[in-house]
């Protein structure tokens, strides 16, 4: 017990640091964007991406997300991926496997700056049982601990780009204003929710419904709809096949088919296992029940996100909490946002059944 103990409390110091490295080497390369814009010392592509940052933000803080020093810097990043991001899951129950840091909380995964340390800890895991997932991620938030910065990874090289950056930006901008300790599913599905709704707006009104990153961003956006939903297909039968009574190594096998096809259907580069599906549902939960909270407060989404901030101090049943939708569903209930509610304005969205991604 004594030697778990010690394991645990070395692979969460080895976090700390090498979370702290990681974060401390983006500071000091940071660079003012309006600087580099104004100096030419980018290329032009990433000079009119850039230039679109202080409007996003505008734009977010007008539709209800706090006003932060974030985004105000720029940082090249000479790898594919800023963090490895790390879940952990039980093989035949989709149950995660959760870390907790004093202060922040608990999380369902770690990011981490080194590939190979991640792999190493992925490795760590996979030797004690658990079905273990390690996917690249663009773009990280500290959640308003440091000031973060535009990365290099952040900026696609099609014409999503700047709606994929716009969606990225609001997104971590909703992390900012919208954070419930030991709870990363509601955490992640709300600033998915918002990032997504604000972005086809922020599109809408600075380049046009027609124009071709528009039409480019909503193209990708319906491709990852359509994986999302085969990955819904898939959880909901793994689900099923592990409640059944059937022997652990028939629903391994069974289990390991399903996966190949969902794979092969999906084209993951990188296989799919029971943690991989967690953390699509971390990140896409709840949406029918946000989208008819958003609703009813007249698609106004400063309103979605005040009824929203009662959940803070509400007190939560467990941490990380699967069904959010639950949690969110009383606050459609009791009319939330009724005492708010008016005509339309700059901060509403008059298509709040846009959210097309529940579990």
């Amino acid at each position: 017990m004594l030697f778990l103990v010690f394991q645990t409390s070395c692979t969460k110091l080895a976090y700390v640091r090498q979370a702290a490295v990681g974060q401390y080497d983006l500071q000091v390369r940071a660079r003012d964007i309006g600087e580099l814009v104004r100096e030419q010392r980018v290329d032009a592509r990433t000079r009119r991406l850039l230039s679109h940052v202080a409007p996003i933000k505008q734009f977010g803080e007008r539709h209800g997300l706090a006003a932060t020093k974030n985004y105000r810097k720029y940082v090249r990043v000479d790898r594919d991926a800023v963090v490895w991001v790390t879940s952990a899951a039980d093989p035949l129950h989709f149950r995660s496997r959760s870390w907790t840091f004093p202060v922040v909380g608990s999380f369902t995964y770690l990011g981490w700056f080194a590939k190979k340390d991640a792999q190493r800890f992925a490795r760590e895991i996979r030797s004690q049982g658990w079905d273990v997932d390690v996917r690249g991620s663009q773009a990280y938030s500290t959640t308003g601990y440091f000031e973060d910065s535009v990365l290099s990874t952040m900026i696609h090289r099609g014409d999503d780009a700047l709606g994929a950056l716009t969606n990225v930006i609001l997104h971590e901008m909703t992390h900012a204003t919208f954070f419930v300790h030991h709870q990363s599913t509601l955490n992640e599905s709300v600033a998915n929710f918002v990032g997504n709704g604000l972005a086809a707006l922020y599109l809408d009104e600075t380049v046009g419904h027609d124009s071709k990153e528009t039409t480019a961003y909503l193209v990708s956006e319906e491709q990852l709809r359509r994986r999302g939903q085969s990955m819904r297909e898939a959880y909901r039968a793994l689900e099923a096949l592990y409640a059944s009574p059937k022997p652990d190594e028939e629903k391994l096998a069974e289990k390991a088919e399903l996966l190949a096809r969902l794979r092969a259907t999906t084209g993951f580069k990188r296989p799919i296992n029971n943690a991989t599906l967690i953390q699509y549902k971390t990140y896409n939960s709840g949406q029918e029940e946000l989208g008819a909270l958003l609703a009813s407060c007249g698609g106004s989404f400063p309103r979605l996100i005040r009824a929203l901030k009662t959940l803070e101090t509400a007190p939560w049943p467990k941490k990380q909490e699967k069904d959010i939708g639950r949690m969110i569903l009383p606050l459609v209930q009791s009319n939330a946002c009724s005492e708010e509610r008016g005509s339309a304005s700059a901060d509403t969205w008059d298509t709040p059944d846009s959210a097309t991604s529940t579990w």
